[in-house]
């Protein structure tokens, strides 16, 4: 049975929102939220909960420890008997590759925005596009989960923000334009794509679009 809304949560603020350059010192996956990102969470939850009310919830939630905890601090507005869960690696964010200097990470940072973020790869790393890719992956194991009858009324990504505007733009069907000018929800902001009668869902949520030019754009245009 098809959830009555997919959600997806980006973590709450990280360590890393703090100081970029944490990338280069410690893994990725074990970057944890500050103490206003836990609260961000839990008052994330506090809105999941008034969204959802006594409905089920099934999370899946990234390993990055960063949303692990945000997932707890999620959970903690409900009973237990309320929801279901199961870490899904996939919805981890881009691979940044291994340990780097600060130069190299600023160098990276710089080339990445001037090629687009997309189809810039990661030395040691992913590109958006791989990313994508993980979300079709995805998709395809949510619908099978779907087809149980007695799946879950509410489904909850817990991830991170590259992830989400990728998964947003596979779902949608968004050119790699839309994807590059979309920005990136806050920390702990809930993305809600909800049922509609055709079977189809909608994104009830409204995304921030950067209004500046892209640099590379070559949208297809058909002759009439």
């Amino acid at each position: 049975m098809k959830p009555k809304r997919i959600i997806l949560i980006r973590h709450g603020e990280s360590q890393a929102n703090v100081d970029k350059y944490l990338f280069g010192r410690v893994p990725d996956y074990t970057i944890e939220l500050t103490e206003k990102g836990h609260e961000q969470a839990r008052e994330a939850g506090k809105r999941l909960k008034e969204l959802v009310k006594e409905e089920s919830i099934y999370f899946y939630v990234s390993p990055f420890w960063r949303a692990r905890s945000t997932f707890e601090e999620v959970a903690s507005a409900f009973p237990r008997a309320q929801f279901d869960y199961s870490e899904e690696p996939r919805l981890r964010e881009q691979e940044w590759g291994y340990l780097r200097c600060d130069e190299e990470f600023d160098a990276i940072c710089h080339e990445r925005r001037n090629y687009g973020t997309f189809y810039y790869r990661i030395p040691g790393g992913e590109a958006g596009s791989d990313v994508y890719d993980r979300m079709n992956d995805l998709l395809g194991s949510l619908y099978r989960d779907f087809s149980d009858k007695d799946f879950p009324e509410n489904c909850v990504l817990v991830t991170h923000g590259l992830t989400i505007r990728l998964f947003i733009m596979r779902f949608f069907h968004l050119s790699v334009e839309e994807f590059e000018q979309m920005v990136a929800p806050k920390n702990c902001d809930l993305v809600i794509l909800e049922l509609q009668e055709n079977g189809h869902y909608r994104l009830t949520t409204e995304m921030t679009y950067s209004k500046e030019t892209l640099r590379y754009s070559r949208p297809i245009k058909l002759k009439q």
